[in-house]
């Protein structure tokens, strides 16, 4: 028993050493990019104790050895490989500061030497950077938005690299965690009412990362959408059930689809068999999140891209705002094609020369996106103005009393009056 005990310390000491040696920097981890070159030469003895800096965590160290080796051999071979160097010394050593800093060398390793195989992993590094400081769907998605550039970037500059499945693997975690912000986004307006704002949000979830996990339900919500919008906006209802059986065939929104497209008096589709062939490849791959790890979620601020797709291309333009189908589209007759645009205006008769195109000129119909037949009904809005009702004060109740007591007194008075000569006053 004795004995047992012994090792038991003995074992519990060796633990806590480990993870004292771990903490402290003391654990080698080797370097990615070595130069295995065998020579004595006084700049590849510089870099290789800048590397083995670099592995103990001394980074500080590394740094100044590098930047002696950069500013005293200009011409070395080894050149661009310190600059990348540098620059993974400050990847390795993190934190806020650090991860900057290392944006900032890669950046510069691309901009000198684009050709070199290097250049494509630092591309992807600054992806992972940014990556890295993803916050959850209901936080601020500014270094996912960055993350989705950084890769989109890669794959455009470097589409033959090896990293770039990497990147496109990276492309669709960062997109399903903006999806998901747009979803919750449009959960929040169709609960609240706003069917307008509701449907404009998942239709262009949709569009723009078909890949999502949640995008049948996001068509569902949007149909709902547009049915509560009245009847002009049926076909955009349907086109949303439609796009549920077609594009997501394996899906559980599909027989309530079939089901509206039934009452609506609208063709059933057939299912898209690549769509198929996609959603039962997720299905079969997707890794179902632990006990463990969905009960130490919420303390996380990571956020989880346990459900991104592993498959298809992701969306490889930005987002770009939509406008709301309950938006009257400009008449045909204006000419207008094209974004709006704001710019300075040079010609100051123009307020005075050019038509208002705010009005509608005599003999023209305004004419919209929506159908004829019910272009009478009225627009729908995100929300319908309903007045407070304000208490009145013991003033105001008191002035709206006066003048009723007022009106039942004046008869009297004047009945009086009139009926003077009838009175007791006038007998003889």
């Amino acid at each position: 028993m004795v004995l047992n005990r012994t090792w038991l310390s003995r074992a519990l000491i060796a633990l806590i050493a480990c993870g004292l040696v771990s903490s402290c920097g003391l654990r080698r981890k080797k370097y990615e990019n070595p130069i295995t070159k065998d020579t004595q030469q006084p700049d590849k003895v510089l870099f290789d104790k800048a590397i083995k800096d670099i592995e103990r965590g001394r980074y500080e160290v590394a740094r100044l050895t590098l930047n002696t080796l950069i500013n005293t051999y200009d011409t070395s071979e080894y050149l661009a490989k310190a600059k990348l160097a540098v620059a993974d010394s400050w990847y390795r050593e993190g934190g806020a500061h650090g991860l900057a800093q290392a944006e900032a060398e890669y950046k510069d390793f691309i901009l000198f030497y684009p050709t070199m195989e290097e250049a494509a992993e630092s591309q992807y590094r600054i992806c992972d950077i940014h990556y890295k400081q993803m916050e959850k769907p209901d936080r601020d998605q500014t270094q996912a938005l960055r993350a989705e550039a950084e890769c989109r970037q890669l794959l455009t500059q470097f589409p033959n690299s090896k990293f770039a499945p990497l990147a496109e693997q990276r492309m669709r975690d960062i997109q399903e965690v903006l999806a998901e912000s747009e979803m919750r986004v449009g959960q929040f307006y169709n609960h609240k009412g706003s069917n307008p704002a509701a449907a404009n949000r998942l239709n262009a979830l949709v569009d723009q990362y078909p890949l999502y996990s949640g995008a049948d339900e996001a068509l569902w919500l949007e149909a709902d959408s547009y049915s509560k919008m009245g009847t002009r906006f049926r076909a955009k209802a349907g086109e949303a059930y439609t796009r549920i059986v077609r594009d997501y065939p394996l899906s559980n929104y599909v027989e309530p689809a079939k089901k509206k497209l039934k009452e609506m008096e609208l063709p059933i589709p057939e299912p898209d068999p690549v769509a198929y062939n996609r959603m039962k490849y997720e299905l079969e791959n997707r890794k179902t999140p632990g006990l463990l790890s969905r009960s130490f979620g919420i303390f996380r601020s990571r956020p989880d891209v346990s459900m991104a797709a592993k498959s298809g291309t992701p969306a490889m333009t930005p987002p770009r705002p939509t406008i709301p189908a309950s938006v009257p589209a400009p008449a045909a007759s204006s000419g207008f094609t094209g974004d709006v645009t704001v710019s300075t205006p040079t010609d100051t008769t123009a307020l005075d020369t050019k038509p208002d195109a705010r009005q509608v000129l005599p003999g023209q119909q305004q004419q919209s996106n929506q159908p004829a037949a019910a272009s009478n009904e009225p627009l729908p809005t995100n929300q319908t103005y309903k007045p407070k009702k304000q208490k009145k004060s013991k003033k105001q109740k008191q002035t709206e009393q006066a003048p009723a007591q007022t009106s039942t007194t004046a008869p009297v008075a004047s009945g009086v009056a009139q009926g003077a000569p009838n009175s007791e006053s006038a007998k003889p």
